[in-house]
């Protein structure tokens, strides 16, 4: 067989045919590479946008995202909304009901004792600096 012959694979396509095919090759899976990425079209994908987020409407609008998003973390992290322990609708229906309510009353806990929800955010080198001054 030389390298210009095609291999053919053959299978049954009914009871009583046979088909033949060209045969892929087989090869590991490590063994194939495949370039991922584009060069030359990421910075000029990337600066437009990145001009339009310092524009005060982009920010206005991501303070409403990021609002949404703190929400959703708050639920999450709080009540485990993220699975529900009732196979059916109603159930689970209710269940986020009372997480919302829950959310909403240590949001208001917060709100009348004057204590924040977040709490005050120092990085590990100002930390590594407050200890070794102490």
């Amino acid at each position: 067989m030389t390298s210009t012959d095609v291999v053919l694979g053959t299978y049954k396509a009914s009871r009583n045919s046979t088909i033949q095919q060209p045969a892929t090759p087989t090869r590991r899976p490590s063994a194939v590479r495949k370039n991922l990425h584009v060069t030359g079209h990421g910075w000029g994908f990337r600066h437009p946008h990145r001009t339009e987020q310092t524009t005060d409407e982009w920010k206005d609008r991501y303070a409403v995202r990021a609002g949404i998003e703190g929400t959703i973390h708050q639920a999450v992290a709080v009540t485990g909304i993220r699975h529900s322990r009732y196979t059916s609708l109603p159930k689970t229906h209710l269940a986020h009901v009372f997480a919302a309510t829950a959310v909403n009353l240590i949001r208001l806990d917060a709100w009348w004792t004057g204590n924040p929800l977040d709490r005050d955010r120092t990085s590990h080198l100002t930390r590594l600096g407050l200890t070794l001054t102490t």
